[in-house]
């Protein structure tokens, strides 16, 4: 349709003039062209510029269209997500409902088991405490026994029978009183001491032996019988040998003849004697409750006395006073005053465990 007019501007068209009037006339018919060229090149660069708005128009719509299911799918995901969270902190709060109830019981728990083991110590301890107060008081007895009777033996089986009852307990807080049991077990075997028992025996028979001994004033003493006494009759002899021999032998009785050492015991009379040995008696009873009241002192003064009696007062040739004598003699060597041993260590170590030391 351009070239057809084109065409027919071109032949209408006078020819062309000399070339010094060329300028005026050629302009006009260049300029079409170009501006047609520049309406065209205006047409394609709107064309362009409208498809490209389109496009990006379509691309605008589509990106809309994915931000608005962005969006969409965003607010439904924060929905769950909300939905989510709140079971999330109902579950959060419900666990820490169940945890502080946990704590809880798990508190009661604890203390129980705390109350549970107090209840367990304070039951050992007290069958602890119990055993050592019994021991202790135990201990103590057998100790006054010891120093009542003289004798160690009391103590030593008490002691071994403590030292048996606490292995048996075997607690480790009772391991000193063990340690101290030990010690003194040891000290009281090795600590030698009188024959108490002996000795009260002996004193016993020295005041049965007291009526069996003959004074030096006794009409006939255990000498002059062996001395005086006429020899058996035979039975072949006379009768008028008897008769001599009897008359012989009391003669001899109405005059004795003998030496005497102690005047004052040649003038007791028979109720003096009697008197003379009751206090015999009494002197050795004293001495036997010195021995037992632990008074050496005051029963070997007693003994010294009776020894002194006996020698003074009584025939010294009757094997009676002769065995009286040997018996004091004995009974005065062998009481000595021996200090007791205690159980010291025992008892403190007792008095540690019962102070819980």
């Amino acid at each position: 349709m351009n070239t057809t007019g084109s065409s027919i501007d071109a032949a209408t068209t006078p020819a062309a003039p000399a070339s010094g009037q060329a300028m005026g006339p050629v302009s006009a018919p260049m300029s079409s062209p170009l501006s047609r060229m520049l309406l065209l090149v205006f047409a394609v660069l709107a064309g362009l510029a409208l498809l490209s708005s389109a496009l990006l128009w379509q691309k605008l719509s589509l990106i809309q269209g994915q931000l608005a299911r962005q969006s969409a799918d965003s607010g439904a995901r924060a929905v769950e997500a909300h939905g989510m969270a709140k079971e999330a902190l109902d579950l959060a709060r419900q666990t820490a409902a169940r945890q502080a109830l946990a704590d809880e019981r798990l508190s009661e728990v604890a203390l129980q088991r705390t109350q549970l083991d107090d209840l367990v110590k304070s039951v050992s301890r007290t069958r602890d405490e119990n055993l050592v107060i019994d021991l202790d008081s135990t201990i103590r007895l057998a100790q006054q026994q010891s120093q009542i009777t003289g004798s160690v033996a009391p103590l030593l089986a008490t002691l071994k029978n403590a030292d048996q009852r606490v292995i048996r307990a075997a607690q480790p807080r009772l391991v000193p009183v063990q340690q101290a049991i030990e010690r003194d077990i040891d000290r009281v075997t090795a600590t030698s001491v009188m024959d108490t028992p002996g000795l009260l025996n002996k004193l016993d028979e020295l005041v049965r032996l007291v009526d069996q001994m003959p004074v030096l004033n006794a009409d006939e003493s255990p000498k002059a019988r062996r001395r005086e006494s006429p020899p058996p009759v035979a039975e072949t002899a006379g009768w008028w040998q008897h008769v001599l021999d009897a008359w012989k032998t009391e003669a001899g009785s109405l005059l004795r003849v003998s030496r005497i050492d102690q005047p004052e015991a040649m003038l007791l009379s028979p109720e003096q004697s009697y008197f003379l040995r009751e206090n015999l008696k009494l002197k050795l009873l004293n001495a036997r409750l010195g021995l037992l009241a632990r008074q050496m002192a005051s029963a070997r003064s007693d003994l010294a006395a009776a020894s002194l009696a006996v020698n003074r007062y009584f025939d010294p040739a009757s094997r009676t006073t002769q065995r009286v004598a040997g018996l004091l003699q004995q009974v005065r060597s062998q009481m000595r005053a021996v200090e007791l041993p205690r159980a010291d260590d025992t008892l403190a170590a007792l008095a540690n465990a019962a102070a819980g030391q």
